[in-house]
């Protein structure tokens, strides 16, 4: 559960000012959202995952004889893990590939699992270089990285208010898995509300929290979030989908 991830919200100035009442936290409903809106959330972001040729995982050995699927948030982490394969197990490198499928569909595969007698786990991979940033503002703020995807959020003000976007009924409020994309939005913001400039920081919420949030509140806010992938991540989807020339080719969902 997300500890007062949010709990009011500022529109970034190009559209206007208005302030969301959140109810994120210990005190949220324990409601799930419908299966079909958490999936919303989840099919645009891409992920990618080691299979073979006919889109089977490539599982690895676990704990108490569990299998574990990797499934990476950075492409170049899936496309490492192959290269180091090759010096390792040749043979079985050249039987798999990184291939790119929705966090929506992991999701879907991972509570599809929970009804079967053999133990399969996604594991969930963050990129190395966003942790590190992450462990950096915990720390600063006394906390200390606990594991998961971290997640980067702006907060504003004296109010604990975090940056949203959008006009009216369309405003989002964008969790980032990169904090450079983050910082873009940031730097908007302070040209465009100079006297609350110095009053930004900048939260991490592990993405865990938040799919576990969406599975367990009904609150109506949590239809708003909007989950950001990487640039990275989203070049990667649009070279194979150029590479594919709009094929068949298995891609998130937008």
């Amino acid at each position: 559960m997300i500890k007062n991830l949010m709990r009011s919200s500022v529109v970034l100035g190009i559209v206007s000012t208005a302030i969301l009442s959140l109810g994120f936290g210990h005190n949220s409903k324990a409601w799930a959202l419908p299966t079909e809106q958490v999936l919303q959330k989840l099919n645009p972001v891409p992920v990618f995952t080691i299979t073979n040729d006919k889109g089977v995982p490539l599982l690895l050995s676990g704990k108490d004889n569990s299998q574990v699927a990797g499934v990476f948030i950075n492409p170049q982490d899936a496309e490492s893990f192959i290269n180091d394969l090759k010096t390792k197990n040749p043979e079985l490198a050249s039987q798999v590939q990184v291939t790119l499928v929705s966090l929506g569909e992991v999701y879907k595969l991972a509570e599809a699992n929970k009804t079967q007698e053999n133990d399969v786990y996604f594991n969930l991979i963050p990129e190395k270089t966003e942790v590190d940033i992450a462990k950096d503002i915990l720390s600063q703020s006394g906390q200390e990285y606990k594991g998961g995807v971290p997640l980067f959020v702006a907060k504003v003000g004296s109010g604990n208010e975090y940056l949203i976007m959008g006009k009216d009924s369309e405003q989002i409020i964008p969790l980032f898995f990169e904090k450079e994309q983050l910082e873009k939005m940031v730097n908007l913001f302070k040209q465009q509300k100079p006297d609350l400039a110095n009053s930004v920081t900048i939260e991490v919420v592990p993405l865990e929290n938040i799919i576990a949030t969406l599975q367990s509140s009904d609150d109506e806010t949590l239809t708003k979030i909007r989950l950001v992938p990487s640039s990275e991540s989203q070049e990667f989807v649009r070279e194979k989908a150029a590479e594919q020339g709009g094929g068949n080719q298995q891609q998130p969902q937008q």
